[in-house]
């Protein structure tokens, strides 16, 4: 699907944006992945990390510019066949304290995205969401909720073969910048005994950064259009992590932090009335659609994607929560993945 296509990945010099372009370059052969970023130096890092892996430079475009800005936008989005859009403000405290900022980039960014897109005629968009959209109780998860709801209706406004967009929702993934691990090792490498846990019956849905970019690149093949992905992953005990670590580490406990939940929610209860099930994604289907469209949940063209897989109705009242989920990683589980990052 990507081959002699360009790729564009605003805040595309995050984690996901650096793992998304590496496998890009060896699993097909575009002819171009667009880097778009406000932050030079991390550019400029990135770039020669690129080089290092022997990526070829006339393959490579950094765009400086911020998501806030829709005519910097619509310049980078020029002849552009597939977008993702992974820039955010992620931090809760910091939105918390600068809810004007997260808004700004959050939900105005991704309006700008959706326009930008529509008006240079990109194919395909996916923008990348999280469980805190999912019943959110702090200000990151709100303006991520009211970026998801813009980008399912953004096809609404789109002709009928025209831009198509789609979400993909998870939770957090192991080792990404700002994530519980890095912040564990460091402290290990600092020789701590006690690792802070905000509390001992916290659980998390489980993802490796390969894994996320790849069932966001394979979604692209999945999507009709306004459609909500969501993995099918292993959950943990953050205590667990720890002891995967290092088996003579204590923990002490610091408190939930505001705007935290004990329990990821990838599909809630209220949403179980549209979501199909597959072998290793559920799919969330949008309460809205166009009249007289192929999009339209009567239709149930949701039921089976563009792979001509097909699913099944989930029941009602199920929802996808990291406490309840039926696969759940033990200390030894969890060692042997935390083993191959």
């Amino acid at each position: 699907m990507f081959n002699s296509k360009i790729i564009l990945i605003t805040g595309g010099t995050g984690s996901f944006g650096s793992a998304c372009v590496k496998y890009l370059f060896k699993n097909y052969k575009p002819k171009k992945v667009i880097v778009f970023s406000r932050d030079e130096l991390k550019q400029y890092e990135m770039l020669n990390n690129l080089l290092d892996a022997g990526i070829n430079k006339d393959k490579i475009r950094f765009f400086l510019g911020d998501v806030r800005d829709q005519s910097r936008l619509k310049l980078a989005f020029k002849s552009v066949d597939f977008v993702i859009h992974a820039a955010a403000l992620k931090q809760i405290p910091a939105a918390e304290y600068n809810p004007q900022e997260c808004i700004k980039t959050n939900i105005n960014g991704a309006e700008n995205v959706i326009f930008a897109s529509l008006e240079s005629g990109v194919r395909r968009v996916i923008a990348l969401s999280t469980d805190k959209a999912c019943n959110p109780i702090n200000l990151y998860g709100a303006t991520k909720l009211a970026s998801d709801k813009l980008f399912v209706s953004a096809n609404s406004l789109s002709s009928k073969n025209g831009t198509r967009f789609s979400v993909v929702r998870y939770g957090n993934v192991i080792d990404s910048r700002g994530s519980v691990i890095p912040l564990f090792k460091k402290l290990i490498a600092q020789k701590k005994k006690s690792l802070p846990i905000t509390d001992e019956n916290m659980t998390r849905f489980f993802i490796s950064l390969n894994d996320g970019v790849k069932f966001v690149l394979d979604s692209f093949s999945r999507m009709h259009g306004g459609e909500i992905f969501v993995p099918k992953l292993p959950s943990v005990y953050i205590k667990d992590i720890v002891k995967a670590l290092d088996p003579k580490l204590k923990y002490h406990i610091i408190g939930i932090r505001p705007g935290e939940k004990l329990h990821e929610v990838l599909c809630t209860k209220e949403e179980s009335r549209l979501t199909i099930e597959f072998d290793k994604h559920y799919v969330i289907q949008p309460t809205i659609w166009k009249e007289n469209s192929d999009l339209n949940v009567n239709s149930n063209i949701y039921m089976r994607d563009k792979m001509k897989s097909k699913g099944k109705k989930v029941k009602k009242g199920f929802e996808y929560n990291s406490l309840i989920n039926k696969n759940f990683l033990n200390i030894l589980q969890t060692r042997k993945i935390l083993g191959r990052i």
